[in-house]
């Protein structure tokens, strides 16, 4: 988390407010955001109530016009609001900002696949198949928390891939093309490693968006098209686990969607 501190705050870019979510944390968060003096910082402590807990609150609390989210095993380059700063007064119209990240997996240089490029423009159907924009890597104007709504706290997981259906669909986003956001993963103590069946929550994702009555005749073949696939991927699953009334109802639930 210090790295993520300390990335945010030796920004060149100074203007701005460090809101810090200690979502009940076990660790030595407070000891650490205690040894800092440093005026921007605020530090809200909350009993674990889950990331889009905590993400929302932090959003209530903002007092700026854009929001850049930061997860506390991330980091940033220093010159990146700067940068996205410059694209932001260069793109008036645009309300999503987004960079190219720089992966890392136990300290070592994680190559990334073609899957993984980072998008721009119009990108609802890229978010389909997975979570197209990491949330450390977006600065995002309010407006769009304002017409999408919050991030879903009833969803265990996957909920930043929740929020970028519904943000895409509206929005066009600018990606930034530099690798200006540093992610560390693959440690046991990250959510993904800890939550079995992530597609269940992308297919209640999908089911979302399918019954949002928001989506064009292409964008809505597409999204049953991904459902289709998410449910088999998962059917497959519960499958080996024994659970065949959980996959057969899986399977049949993209029929509830064809039109």
């Amino acid at each position: 988390m210090k790295k993520a501190v300390d990335s945010v705050l030796e920004q060149t870019f100074s203007d701005l407010e460090l809101i810090i979510i200690d979502d009940g944390s076990e660790d030595e968060t407070s000891e650490l955001i205690s040894s800092y003096n440093d005026e921007r910082i605020i530090c809200l402590h909350q009993k674990n109530h889950g990331v889009s807990n905590a993400r929302n609150n932090g959003l209530k609390k903002a007092k700026g016009r854009f929001i850049a989210f930061l997860d506390s095993d991330d980091w940033w380059e220093k010159e990146k609001l700067e940068k996205t700063l410059k694209h932001i007064k260069r793109f008036p119209n645009i309300k999503i900002f987004h960079t190219d990240e720089v992966w890392y997996q136990r300290g070592e240089l994680l190559r990334q696949k073609e899957k993984h490029r980072k998008p721009s423009g119009r990108v609802y159907k890229n978010a389909l198949p997975l979570c197209c924009i990491s949330i450390s890597t977006a600065v995002i104007d309010k407006a769009v928390f304002e017409e999408t709504g919050i991030f879903d706290e009833s969803m265990e997981a996957c909920e930043d891939y929740d929020f970028w259906l519904r943000a895409t669909n509206k929005f066009e986003v600018l990606l930034i093309p530099e690798g200006l956001t540093l992610k560390d993963g693959g440690r046991p103590d990250q959510l993904s490693s800890s939550v079995w069946g992530l597609d269940r929550f992308r297919i209640k994702a999908l089911e979302k968006m399918l019954s949002s009555g928001e989506l064009s005749p292409g964008d809505y073949s597409a999204t049953l098209k991904e459902l289709n696939k998410k449910c088999e991927v998962f059917a497959a699953g519960s499958e080996k686990r024994g659970k065949k009334d959980a996959a057969l109802s899986c399977r049949n639930l993209p029929n509830k969607y064809k039109t």
